[in-house]
């Protein structure tokens, strides 16, 4: 091959004829039309970023539901601060119903399980206590119970096992041994406390253990507690089976430690109005990482250039004004849901009227100094700001009120005398209002609309069948002949409402329903639109490669022409010089 012999695949340059460089010539022609690709490639990269920054929005309104559904029910909002003057003897614990108010308790004695130890014992753990074949009986709380198959030489550490793990014995009583020193005693327990609880061994078989071996040295027994003196000193006292008490002060468990007759120790219930602020706080910082990461997303360089929202029309992020996602319509509907929700008053919640003295005492968040920040060129410019002088101030004036306001569970109330609330589906049943229209002939309710739909009417009861209402029953009161007409108010807090809409934006798409949130849908149609790039590249790349085959083939029969043609130059220039000898 000649020394500036030039080689692209099976074709070969076997010189510059005419001077002219194919090869810097078709590279040239080749990168020319590979910015077609180059430009394909660009616009693909854009479809990614966006679906990728879809992903993270995605992931982070995920973290926001999970952060709300910690605090969406009262009594996970509504924190309560108990104190107890005497711990020894009694702690406590209040949830939401609790009111603030302070308590008395006397304990009388605790609640006890029953104790059996046997009078005589066994010199060593594997001492045979069964001499032949045999079974246990033993009744508890009043049932008889049988353990069964006890082997003949089951040692005393067998026996514990057997009544340990045997499916009659394991969840009423339990066994051990006690060593005083010199010999293993059997001892049995009641597994639960309360005077019902007694265990009574009816048949030892052929245990070294008679029935009159084993003797109660604990006896089980009932809690004594008096509340606030109920009952009064002399006429007995409140008992339970056990000794944490949750049904005897609404909201409050009592959890006692010790017997101390004749004193008393004094539960104090308070609202920890300091909890609740930092649950409020917890709640707005976490929308505020929702809102940041979609202002960023979607924000707008005033310095730069036009705004380009991508597509084929942008060639490089950095010239254009807007943000990638500027104006992405997917952006736009979680970002105005979202802000509607904490804008909006509360599903169900209704304005305080002082003159009626109906309503809700709190409705909007706005109420509680919560706010977006609208002043321009602030740094938290559309984030939600706390006025905590306001919030303060409502909460010292109606702790419960705010606490609804956040996580109020879809709770239903009537507005009307006429009738009541009942039930509704919780997850079915919408929240909001309904206007209630029963009409009654004094015997039967004839009719009855709820939002103007026809209802189920069961006797004096009626429930929702359709749209918004499904599953709500309602009871008429007012029986009377006549038409009852009024509202009924299904509440829900602003965390649940929140959690709703979340759930419905982050909803996955469904390739068989064509169904999902808006940015799995748009994701979807992202990975389509990526898809046809890649198989136009694939084309134009095709294509390319063909071209450059071609003109290579091309070239290269130009460039053995040009040289035929310089040899032939080279030729009768030779002849030329000879004629002139």
């Amino acid at each position: 091959m000649a020394e500036n012999a030039y080689t692209s695949g099976s074709i070969n340059f076997a010189g510059l004829g005419n001077g002219t460089d194919f090869n810097k010539l078709i590279d040239g022609l080749v990168e020319v039309e590979q910015k077609r690709v180059t430009r394909l490639e660009n616009w693909k990269a854009s479809w990614e970023t966006k679906n990728e920054q879809f992903k993270n929005l995605n992931t982070q309104m995920l973290s926001l539901k999970t952060t709300l559904e910690g605090f969406d029910t009262t009594n996970e909002f509504m924190s309560k601060a108990v104190s107890s003057t005497n711990t020894n003897v009694l702690v406590a614990t209040a949830n939401a119903d609790a009111q603030a108010a302070s308590h008395t308790v006397e304990v009388g004695q605790l609640a006890t399980n029953d104790v059996l130890i046997t009078t005589s014992g066994a010199s060593g753990l594997d001492s045979v206590i069964a001499t032949a074949d045999t079974s246990f009986t033993y009744s508890y709380g009043g049932k008889s119970y049988t353990v069964d198959n006890i082997a003949a030489g089951t040692t005393l550490d067998s026996f514990v096992n057997i009544i340990n793990n045997h499916p009659d014995s394991r969840s009423n009583i339990r066994a051990s041994t006690l060593f005083d020193g010199s010999v293993y005693h059997l001892q049995l327990t009641g597994i639960d406390p309360g005077a019902d609880n007694q265990i009574v061994i009816s048949n030892a078989g052929s245990l070294v253990f008679g029935t009159g071996d084993f003797t109660q040295t604990q006896d089980a027994q009932n809690a004594q507690l008096r509340i606030n003196g109920f009952p009064a000193s002399g006429a007995g006292w409140l008992e339970r089976s056990t000794n944490i008490v949750d049904d005897a002060i609404e909201g409050l468990t009592l959890d006692l430690k010790d017997s101390d007759p004749g004193s008393t120790v004094t539960i104090s219930v308070t609202t920890d109005k300091q909890a609740m602020q930092d649950t409020v706080t917890k709640f707005v910082e976490a929308i505020n990482l929702v809102r940041a990461n979609i202002i960023a997303m979607t924000k707008v360089d005033e310095t730069k250039g036009t705004t380009s929202t991508g597509g084929s029309s942008l060639v490089d992020v950095s010239d254009t004004k807007g943000s990638i996602l500027t104006g992405n319509y997917g952006i736009d509907i979680v970002s105005q849901n979202l802000k509607n929700i904490t804008a909006e008053m509360g599903l169900g919640f209704a304005p305080w009227d002082e003159e009626t003295l109906t309503g809700d005492k709190y409705s909007a968040l706005s109420q509680l100094g919560i706010l977006t920040d609208a002043e321009q060129g602030s740094p938290t410019y559309g984030l939600l700001k706390i006025d905590y002088d306001e919030l303060s101030k409502a909460l010292d004036e109606n702790p419960d009120a705010v606490a609804k306001l956040f996580s109020s569970e879809s709770q239903g109330k009537s507005q009307s005398p006429d009738f009541t609330f009942k039930s509704l589906i919780d997850g079915t049943t919408k929240a909001g209002f309904y206007d209630i229209e029963i009409v009654s002939d004094g015997t039967q309710i004839t009719s009855a609309t709820i939002n103007g739909e026809e209802a189920t009417v069961s006797g004096w009861e009626i429930t929702g069948k359709s749209g918004d209402s499904l599953g709500m029953a309602i009871r008429l009161d007012n029986t009377s002949a006549g038409s009852h007409s009024g509202k009924i108010a299904v509440q829900k807090g602003k965390a649940g409402e929140l959690i709703d809409e979340l759930t419905s934006l982050t909803k996955p798409y469904n390739e068989f329903t064509y169904e999902g949130g808006p940015l799995a849908v748009l994701q979807n149609n992202y990975n389509d639109i990526m898809s046809s790039i890649d198989d136009k590249i694939a084309y134009e790349t095709t294509r390319i490669s063909k071209m450059e085959t071609n003109m290579r083939l091309k070239f290269s029969r130009l460039d053995a022409l040009l040289g035929q043609y310089s040899l032939k130059q080279g030729q009768l220039s030779s002849a030329i010089a000879q004629l002139g000898n």
